[in-house]
């Protein structure tokens, strides 16, 4: 068999004996504390040709799409300013890590309070929770390269934009899609989050109701949306990541 084969069997297997298991166990649970593969594929079904989980998900990736973008636009364009110019990184270091560190999900009565339970408050709350790692993973890949790499272009008569694009950019391009990834769990998260606080719509308003209603199999369905979505929006990040830097599968391919 070959070695690239070998990690899509061993998740194929991994996920039948998960769900082997859990169907099992779900026949000898109480259905109002966990449902099985089975019955949740029915409420699926069902949820999907009622049309409230498609609207449900077109809602909840809607306010995704905006906080994330946002986030991936400014988190960069900060990151990389701090990184290239020293006046920038003493006064955006102090701020960035100390709203990193704090717990921006203590935040969102505040965010409700100035912005409302609409839209606005969701992407405003996906938007904060993800930012500051975009930013300090893409200052830490722009620092990182060594100030000697950049005066090697400079002595063979690159400009400055020149040495961005060529030299700075690709070099913190894997840094850059690490905080991407990262980016997205946490935008993930708060997603839900907003929606559990906010307008008690979308993917994370369905899990609400259907725990209120103790429907578990329907609670269920969305949290397992949200699971694939989240593993969906993480892989598309590592096919960006090698179509725009294939030597770094080259390198680990090499074991370097």
């Amino acid at each position: 068999m070959k070695r690239a084969g070998k990690p899509f069997v061993v998740k194929a297997v991994t996920l039948v004996l998960v769900l082997g298991a859990w169907e099992i166990a779900g026949n000898y649970v109480n259905p109002l504390f966990l449902s099985s593969p089975s019955g949740i594929a029915v409420a699926f079904v069902d949820l999907m040709l009622s049309g409230e989980l498609p609207a449900a998900i077109a809602n909840s990736l809607l306010s995704f799409s905006l906080g994330v973008t946002f986030a991936i636009g400014i988190g960069i364009a900060i990151g990389v300013a701090m990184g290239r110019i020293r006046m920038v990184e003493w006064m955006l270091e102090p701020y960035v890590n100390a709203l990193y560190s704090t717990p921006s999900i203590a935040l969102i009565p505040l965010f409700i309070l100035w912005f409302g339970v609409g839209l606005v408050s969701k992407v405003i709350i996906i938007f904060t929770l993800s930012v500051f790692i975009v930013i300090i993973n893409t200052f830490s890949g722009v620092k990182n390269l060594s100030q000697s790499v950049i005066d090697i272009g400079a002595a063979f008569g690159a400009s400055e934009r020149q040495i961005f694009w060529k030299v700075v950019l690709p070099a913190a391009l894997p840094f850059i899609m690490t905080g991407l990834r990262l980016a997205v769990g946490r935008a993930v998260l708060a997603m839900i989050v907003a929606e559990f606080f906010t307008s008690i719509v979308g993917l994370g308003g369905m899990i609400v109701k259907y725990g209120n209603f103790f429907e578990t199999a329907k609670m269920f369905v969305p949290i397992i949306v949200v699971s694939l979505l989240g593993v969906g929006f993480v892989e598309l990040i590592k096919y960006i990541e090698r179509k725009l830097a294939p030597w770094k599968e080259t390198e680990r391919a090499a074991g370097i």
